[in-house]
């Protein structure tokens, strides 16, 4: 009972920031005019900032065989997982070929970032170098997301979707990947360490921020009567069935225990964010997304702890 009230209380403060940020967008304290600009600052500034300040000095991406198999891992559970939907689509009652590739899509991508990002922070302080670790892990999905994510909702190639990952992120884990090899926290000055680690520790409320804001701005498309068959049924797949699948890999992959314990930890996360917007912008079905982000989110509550709890037992045995 600890050990789910410590994941239950690691859970909360994501769900509650994100409150927040639905709130401050209802009462227009956060504007619609300023996510733009919030948005920039947080791929640009604040998000290279915090990878910096997790991969530099990080002991365990030293390791050349860690830093290409945990993206693997991302791309691999981000693509399975969309395989896997895309079989079952069938269970969401869903029509035309466009729902069906929104729901496989948005379904098989889970929440690699502003909610599992706090919980490792939470979860393993004795081991902060995880923080780094799930980062380069989060390149694999990425990969997914622009590539196999855009042929399922516009039918682009996946010459188009490359172009995506050059963006400052993935270009500074990369950067600081090569820094870190390279002995960087030895030699760069201190003020440029601290400057990074400052404006890093802002990426995550601000993020987790603007996704409130996100899921209160497309809430009127909820409908929620129209839509239970999906929400049901991402929600088994999401939370249910893909699950057991990650546990099954974090216990047998020959890998580290942090990797294991990051596999754990995505593999009982929610339905992602941002492919809402994705969504909206690259022919998808808007709606459709939302339904399956909100449904596996609020159910999420419940079960990310539970999932949580028995797979690091699972994988420690």
């Amino acid at each position: 009972m600890n050990e789910f009230l410590t994941v239950l209380n690691a859970v909360l403060p994501v769900f509650t920031v994100a409150g927040a940020g639905f709130g401050l967008r209802r009462l227009e304290w956060l504007t619609e005019e300023a996510d733009q600009s919030m948005l920039k600052l947080l791929i640009n500034l604040l998000v290279p900032c915090l990878i910096f300040d997790s991969v530099l000095g990080n002991k365990m991406l030293t390791d050349i065989g860690t830093v290409f198999l945990a993206p693997m891992v991302g791309f691999g559970t981000v693509a399975v997982g969309v395989a896997i939907c895309w079989l079952l689509r069938g269970t969401a009652g869903l029509t035309d070929k466009n729902r069906e590739g929104t729901f496989a899509f948005v379904t098989g991508v889970y929440n690699y970032g502003y909610v599992p990002l706090p919980l490792v922070y939470l979860l393993f302080k004795d081991s902060p170098d995880m923080v780094g670790l799930l980062l380069v892990h989060n390149v694999g999905v990425e990969i997914a997301m622009w590539t196999l994510g855009l042929m399922l909702l516009s039918g682009v190639s996946i010459k188009t979707g490359w172009r995506k990952l050059i963006n400052a992120p993935i270009s500074m884990i990369l950067i600081s990947l090569v820094l870190n090899l390279l002995g960087a926290e030895n030699w760069m000055p201190k003020f440029i360490i601290q400057t990074a680690h400052m404006l890093g520790q802002c990426a995550i409320p601000i993020g987790i921020l603007l996704v409130g804001a996100t899921i209160a701005d497309q809430l009127p498309e909820f409908h929620a009567e129209k839509g239970w068959r999906v929400m049901a049924a991402s929600s088994f797949l999401r939370l249910g069935l893909l699950p057991v699948l990650f546990l099954l890999l974090a216990k047998y992959l020959p890998c580290s225990l942090e990797l294991k314990r990051i596999i754990v930890i995505q593999g009982a996360m929610p339905a992602a964010v941002f492919p809402i917007i994705m969504a909206r912008h690259y022919g998808g079905h808007a709606p459709t997304a939302l339904r399956i982000v909100i449904g596996t989110t609020v159910l999420g509550l419940l079960t990310i702890p539970l999932w949580i709890k028995l797979g690091l037992r699972f994988i420690e045995q």
